[in-house]
Parts: C-alpha cells; structure tokens; sequence
C-alpha cells in the first residue's frame, strides 16, 4: 500500500490542532507547575536559570534612615551649629602686628600698603603692571629697594633676612612695633617739594614744584635704602645694623640720618628758586 503524502501547510495557514490533543476546559495542571488551570503556560527557563522575585521589605516603626551617621541604629545625627571664627591679621614674620600701625600724613595714606601679610613676597606679580607697586607691601618693597648693590642684587632671600634682623634690632632698641616706626620715617623722609628745570630761549631756569605723593614715598623709600647700604660700606657694622640706625634716625628727625639730609637739601634749593 503505497504510504500517504504528508501535506505540507501553505504560508500563512497555521495547521489546526485536533481537539482531541486540547486540554480539557477546567483540567488541573501538571504536578508541580505554578501555572493556574486555563493560562497560557511561560516559556520554558534556560537550563540551570531559576525565577527570582522581587520582595519588598516594609521597615518597622521607628528605625533610623538609610542615611544615618554611622553609629547604633535609631540615632540621630546632631545637627552642627554654623561657628564663626574671628581670624586675626597674620602677623609680619610672625612677630609684628598690623593693627596697630596708623599712618598720619594724608597724602601718603593711599599708598603706604599696609595689607596684613606674614612673608612679604608676592613673586613679581605686580612687575608689569602700571603702579601696580602701590598694591604691594610696604615692607616688600623695602625689601626690593635694599638690593641694590653687587652683594644683593637679585638676591631677595639675603635682603629677606636683612629687613628681618633690622626690625628686630628696632623692637629691642625702641620697645616699638618696628613697622609703625619704618612708616614714620617714610612719612618724615619724604620731601614736599623739589625743582624742575625750564628752558627760556636756550638758558635753563629752576623752579620750585609740588612732589606727588607717589613720587614723595618712592624718593623716601630710596634715600633710607641707599643711606643704608652707603654707611655699610668700610664700617664694622653689618647691613642691618645701619639699616635699623638709619630707620630709627629717620624716624626721629635726626640730620645725622642720609634720607633727612637729602629731603633738607632738596626743599633748600626749592625754597630758593621759588
């Protein structure tokens, strides 16, 4: 008997399944599946896959947060109050304090920089920058304006150090704070008035002008700067032993000092040429 052609289903046409082979509506399932009678059975897992569920836990009354500090559950975390420091001004080299230094002359107060710091150095910052001296520390710029013989220039570390035992032999020798002292000098240093040179048909003629206040602080800081250097020379002082002298005579008025010999020379020949 010659064997049956096996029919193959046409595309789109799914074969129809005999209801023989239908479970029976209300059939139990197999043992041993989660399936409930009448659904549609899940996709078989990968072998060795396993269903995991998601359980939520429900936290007890009165248990601490996630975010909790570190300590025995059910504590609270102290909240800190908002503390406010009073920082006081750094002190130069960490000995002189800057709240107590005044400057009385009016002209020179917007240019003496009295900004509280402990190690007056700033790198240059200022170098080319127009005025940018006026931002700088007073102290540093005497510091500066001490290098300039062939022992100390561009050697700011050794003038550093100098400016630094010259204040110390101020403290011990006037019981003051030697920056007030310094500014004193500067103030008393510094002339108010000089010539200037005009030309009248080829003759030049003096005439006596106002110095600016600018100019007057620079002129001052170089006279006690170079006062100091010149008395170090052939002398067994030390730099910041005439240094220190020439501060503190400046400071004083004394016509001993080289800054106050020059400024009385200077308003002189202005005086004259008025």
């Amino acid at each position: 008997m010659p064997e049956e052609e096996k029919k193959v289903p046409e595309p789109g046409k799914e074969e129809k399944v005999p209801e023989a082979t239908k479970p029976a509506e209300g059939a139990g399932a197999p043992a041993g599946s989660s399936t409930p009678a009448g659904a549609t059975p899940a996709p078989p897992l990968p072998e060795g896959g396993e269903k995991k569920r998601r359980v939520r836990r429900k936290k007890p009354e009165g248990e601490a947060p996630a975010a909790a500090a570190e300590g025995a559950p059910g504590e609270q975390v102290p909240v800190l109050e908002k503390i406010e420091f009073d920082f006081e001004f750094p002190p130069l080299f960490g000995k002189w304090s800057w709240k107590e230094v005044v400057v009385l002359d009016i002209s020179l107060k917007n240019y003496i920089n009295l900004d509280p710091v402990t190690v007056p150095h700033v790198g240059g910052k200022y170098a080319n920058t127009p005025f940018g001296k006026h931002k700088m520390n007073i102290v540093e710029r005497l510091i500066n304006n001490m290098m300039r013989t062939e022992h100390t220039t561009g050697n700011k570390a050794k003038t550093y150090r100098v400016v630094q035992d010259a204040f110390e032999i101020i403290n011990q020798k006037t019981k003051k704070n030697p920056i007030q002292v310094f500014v004193e000098a500067l103030e008393v240093a510094a002339p108010k008035e000089e010539i200037t040179r005009l030309k009248y048909g080829g003759i030049s003629v003096p005439k006596a002008v106002d110095v600016a206040a600018s100019r007057r602080l620079d002129v001052a800081l170089r006279n006690i700067t170079k006062g100091a250097t010149a008395a170090s020379k052939k002398n067994k002082k030390r730099l910041q032993q005439c240094l220190a002298d020439e501060i503190m005579k400046a400071a004083a008025g004394d016509m001993q000092s080289f800054a106050i010999a020059k400024k009385d020379e200077i308003e002189r020949i202005a005086a004259s040429a008025r």
